[in-house]
């Protein structure tokens, strides 16, 4: 149950810092207002704030976060996007969250 708790924490804080990179890019590249930098802002203070409820040391939980923020940033581009993730991006996810699983899981034992 631990782990599912803190997988949903990485997804979160994924969501939270992809939302916060992608309105200063619509509104750099796709001319969208100003005002999108706000909550941009607001989100990247989410992000970081979600950092510090991760019950790990930060050079773990950045490193196993990774993998977590690849396989939600291949989601958010098929849902937002609607760029279909191709065989190699899968695999990709795969080997990133196998990743992850090594760092996590190598904390318990250490």
């Amino acid at each position: 149950m631990e782990l599912l708790k803190i997988l949903a924490l990485f997804v979160a804080t994924a969501l939270a810092e992809i939302v916060g990179c992608y309105l200063p890019w619509l509104w750099l590249k796709e001319g969208r207002p100003a005002w999108l930098l706000l909550p941009a802002a607001l989100s990247l203070a989410v992000f970081v704030w979600l950092l510090t409820l991760h019950p790990q040391a930060a050079g773990r939980v950045y490193a196993a976060y990774g993998g977590v923020y690849v396989s939600v940033a291949l989601m958010w581009r098929w849902a937002v996007d609607a760029v279909r993730p191709s065989v190699t991006g899968w695999i990709g996810v795969g080997l990133c969250l196998l990743g992850m699983g090594v760092i996590i899981l190598g904390a318990r034992q250490a």
